[in-house]
């Protein structure tokens, strides 16, 4: 640290007190972190084709540790070329070498490699530990690299084809990228698949009509937090930047006097809001039976069910739930059937993922329906990204009631694959869902459940993973009541 003239950034290890016989010296680090422009954050994946590619390696003591004077000359160097915007990516080898972080750079944007012949193969799969690999946009002349006080090389150049090649000999990405995912595949099986016909992409353009609703200068929106819950800062956030006054409401369960005050209390706020939001998380620590069960017998109290109902049937209010908070309302009935209401073996549910444990990625969603007041600012076909993370997130109905969904326009978003087409492909659909279903909406489109968190949203959140992000469904919420 004192050499660098950096503090340790960093938490703490086991190593960090005594633990049985092993004992630790008293040592004082300190542990710093710092804020930095997004612009300047540099993602590992190549760019583009026909890149540049250099190797910018330190040099190493008697022990095989990089010195310190030419590691600091590496950062010193990188830091200028990201000045003058000349990094495209970058990436530092590991374990693997430079063929490992070569292969995982050509990976997020699909691009090969050509290796410069003059490497040999301990350059390319020899430790490199301290080196950095860098994209560069435009040239580094060999002059400034000699003059360096590191080792810098041309390492080889990106190409638009799917290998990775050296002097003549190469290797599909695609085969690579197949041994690397499937390593542990004998054990953890992931490649889960479906005897089930192919769904179909589901398109209903018809709109509510206009409501006359009240008017606010800044609608409410409560936001009830469950034990387990832990999405509710993200559902504030996002509404608050919507326009909207956000309140969240914490449901107290320490004891039989709690749980009916926070009943009692919660009714009257129902009774002051437009918008109740149900976040997502792990209510009760994900129960047996459904990790929703805590929020629904909550929910079916009757003096919160009479607030809900006048809520949704006598002020036009909106109600969505969100992963957790969507698979409460289903469990309800408020999806799909617009009412709490008592549910069986005919109705739609979610249950556990078909790969049968938790799922956490970001997906493709296509927009089947518009009809509802959330969706305003969203058209049919249009595709929007968007993280999961849930183990009971696939949805399943009778044939019957999946008809009447698609009929009446309930089936609000599809999981699609590149081409944006609905699939049970588990690389796009993450829970296997019939219809490949990961939104519904109630008969009037006032009620919105969606497994994917889209309330994670936010500059510069997903800087290397490309795509809309927004449905913008907060503002057309609080737009419905604003006035």
């Amino acid at each position: 640290q004192m050499d660098f003239g950096f503090a340790a950034i960093g938490g703490k290890d086991s190593m960090s007190g005594t633990f049985e016989d092993i004992h630790v010296p008293p040592t004082l680090i300190s542990f710093a972190v710092t804020t930095g422009k997004l612009a300047d954050v540099i993602s590992p994946e190549f760019k583009k084709s026909d890149s540049r590619v250099y190797l910018l390696r330190p040099k190493y003591d008697e022990r095989g540790l990089p010195t310190k004077d030419s590691l600091r000359e590496i950062f010193k160097f990188i830091a200028g070329q990201k000045k003058t915007g000349n990094v495209s990516a970058l990436y530092t080898p590991t374990y693997g070498g430079v063929a490992e972080a070569v292969f995982k750079m050509c990976l997020g944007n699909g691009f090969g490699f050509i290796f410069a012949n003059d490497l040999s193969i301990n350059d390319i799969f020899g430790y490199s530990y301290g080196a950095f690999i860098l994209e560069a946009g435009e040239e580094i002349k060999y002059s400034v690299l000699e003059n360096a006080g590191f080792f810098g090389t041309l390492l080889g150049m990106t190409t638009n084809d799917s290998y990775i090649s050296r002097a003549g000999e190469k290797v599909g990405r695609a085969e690579l990228e197949k041994i690397y995912e499937d390593k542990l595949e004998p054990i953890f099986t992931c490649n889960i698949e479906t005897q089930q016909e192919k769904p179909s992409n589901i398109s209903f353009r018809a709109r509510p009509m206009s409501s006359s609703v009240r008017k606010f200068a800044a609608p409410k929106v409560l936001i009830p937090v469950f034990p387990g819950t832990n999405c509710e800062y993200d559902t504030a956030k996002a509404f608050r930047a919507a326009g909207a006054d956000a309140e969240i409401f914490i449901i107290k369960n320490l004891n039989s006097e709690s749980v009916e005050k926070s009943v009692e209390d919660f009714a009257k706020e129902i009774r002051g809001s437009q918008i109740l939001f149900i976040p997502g998380g792990f209510s009760g620590g994900d129960e047996p039976d459904g990790s929703g069960k805590f929020i629904t017998a909550f929910f079916r109290n009757e003096e919160i069910k009479e607030a809900v109902t006048e809520l949704l049937d006598r002020r036009d209010g909106l109600m969505a739930g969100i992963c957790n908070g969507f698979q409460a309302l289903i469990k309800l009935g408020l999806v799909p059937y617009g009412k709490i209401t008592d549910t069986d073996e005919e109705c739609a549910t979610l249950t556990f993922n078909r790969i049968a444990r938790h799922q956490s990625k970001i997906v493709r969603t296509r927009i089947a329906s518009v009809n509802s007041p959330w969706l305003k600012y969203c058209e049919v076909g249009e595709i929007y990204s968007v993280p999961i993370s849930h183990g009971e997130g696939r949805f399943i109905a009778p044939e019957k009631l999946q008809k009447e969904l698609i009929g009446k326009g309930q089936i609000m978003t599809q999981y699609v694959d590149l081409d944006g087409n609905a699939t049970f492909d588990i690389q796009f659909n993450p829970n296997g869902s019939d219809l490949a279903v990961e939104g519904l909406l109630s008969p009037d489109g006032r009620v919105l459940g969606k497994m994917g968190h889209s309330e994670r949203v936010g500059n510069g959140l997903y800087k290397n993973v490309p795509g809309n992000y927004d449905m913008q469904l907060f503002r057309a919420a609080v737009g419905y009541f604003k006035k």
